[in-house]
């Protein structure tokens, strides 16, 4: 199960995703937003993150128009690690490298094309649990305490 969330600069994007998820046959819980009315990313991109770090949902997608607002407010719940991303290699590595449970996208600067690819490296990557990312991965929980 994955959870979805968008404010309205993020809401294109974010079905276009839905809509990608769909044809991958993945599940998904959409926290809103449902439409283009003007709206605030921590309403909705909190209960993705809270949806995530409590198992409801395995893993996020949040959308706002930078994705930069809503990824740092996906990063205040505790056992998140929300990665904004723009192009296929930073999503690759921060599966590999830091485990993150979420990925953020700008739907101002990201292309549908290029997101669904970057969706489908986010699901399909794997952390690599290598000892070095294990252990920085525990300092960032620790910090989190």
């Amino acid at each position: 199960m994955i959870a979805l969330a968008s404010d309205h600069g993020g809401f294109d994007l974010k079905e276009s995703v839905k809509k990608h998820l769909e044809e991958r046959g993945i599940e998904y819980k959409d926290f809103g937003t449902y439409d283009k009315n003007s709206c605030d990313y921590p309403d909705f991109g909190l209960q993705a993150a809270k949806a995530v770090a409590s198992g409801e949902c395995e893993k996020g997608i949040v959308v706002c128009t930078t994705g930069i607002g809503i990824s740092i407010v996906c990063n205040k719940v505790k056992g998140i690690r929300c990665a904004l991303c723009s192009e296929t290699t930073s999503v690759r590595l921060t599966r590999e490298h830091n485990d993150a449970n979420m990925l953020a996208l700008g739907g101002g600067f990201t292309g549908e094309l290029l997101a669904n690819e970057m969706v489908d490296i986010f699901l399909d990557t794997e952390f690599s649990g290598l000892e070095k990312h294990s252990r920085r991965i525990a300092k960032i929980a620790q910090a989190e305490e």
